[in-house]
């Protein structure tokens, strides 16, 4: 039995996708605070059940009869490492044999913020003594591409990235190789996968994409970080998150974004997808 965390939420939910399509649905568990919310998997025999994040008794229920598990990690920036320790707590007393976590890419090394609350999750699967790999997973695209009605009204990409390249991925390739991975039949305790896109971008790169698929003049602004922090509260990001956002592009300029392992297209057995592709399905 496999199970997967947060599937109401993006990643998760393309994670099961990619699962049904090369496993038995009656093997796959659905992790969510609510289950109405991916009630169309349960009519496809995916087994769902509720589980909070925050109620450590609603893992320890949820977790019962599992074997491998998918943690992906909260979206609740500063809150996640307690979060995540409730999973981990739950697994430990459910006798879980592989636990798998998303992570960030080179989260053991990275200055980016976001990276704490990783290499904190990533200690307490060692300290643990579960059975556990890390997928350390780079950039989104949708990161990017969730955005565009703001670049296309001002005809411009804004950021603090400079010359910086980022190697970022579909989440949906992301999501494959989490299922590649809990589909293995590999041994994959202790395994550190360092996760990126096959083709790096700057973000000129990435505005001149854009400009070309919209047919518009679009440039790249960069500015100063805290610059680019007050452009993004100033348009209605809470000032916290504006940080975390301005940070992520400081790492990105120092290069800290940027892989060329290739060890995601070799996970999942294809390339990945690029950038212009998201853009084009974005625009559409």
């Amino acid at each position: 039995m496999i199970a997967v965390t947060g599937v109401s939420g993006h990643l998760g939910r393309l994670v099961v996708e990619a699962l049904l399509a090369k496993a038995n649905a009656a093997n796959i568990i659905a992790l969510v605070r609510n289950p109405d919310s991916v009630a169309d998997l349960a009519a496809r025999g995916v087994t769902v059940r509720k589980a909070d994040y925050d109620d450590p008794q609603s893992y320890i229920d949820a977790l019962d009869g599992v074997d491998k598990l998918l943690l992906v990690s909260s979206s609740a920036v500063g809150q996640r490492a307690a979060q995540h320790k409730n999973v981990i707590d739950a697994a430990k007393t459910n006798g879980v044999k592989l636990v798998a976590y998303t992570s960030i890419l080179r989260a053991d090394t990275s200055p980016i913020m976001l990276a704490a609350e990783h290499k904190e999750t990533e200690a307490m699967l060692a300290a643990s003594g579960l059975h556990h790999v890390i997928l350390r997973n780079g950039w989104y695209s949708e990161n990017y591409t969730e955005n565009l009605a703001p670049v296309l009204e001002h005809k411009a990409v804004i950021g603090h990235a400079g010359e910086g390249r980022v190697a970022a991925a579909s989440r949906a390739d992301y999501a494959a190789a989490a299922a590649a991975v809990l589909l293995s039949d590999d041994d994959q305790s202790g395994k550190i996968y360092e996760l990126a896109g096959d083709t790096d971008f700057s973000l000129a790169d990435y505005a001149a994409k854009v400009a070309k698929a919209a047919g518009k003049e679009i440039n790249y602004v960069d500015m100063p970080q805290q610059a680019y922090a007050e452009a993004l509260t100033g348009a209605g990001v809470p000032e916290g998150f504006a940080n975390v956002l301005a940070d992520a592009d400081a790492a990105l300029r120092a290069g800290w974004l940027s892989d060329d392992s290739k060890t995601l297209s070799t996970l999942i057995q294809r390339p990945t997808t690029p950038i212009d592709d998201s853009i084009k399905a974005a625009l559409a």
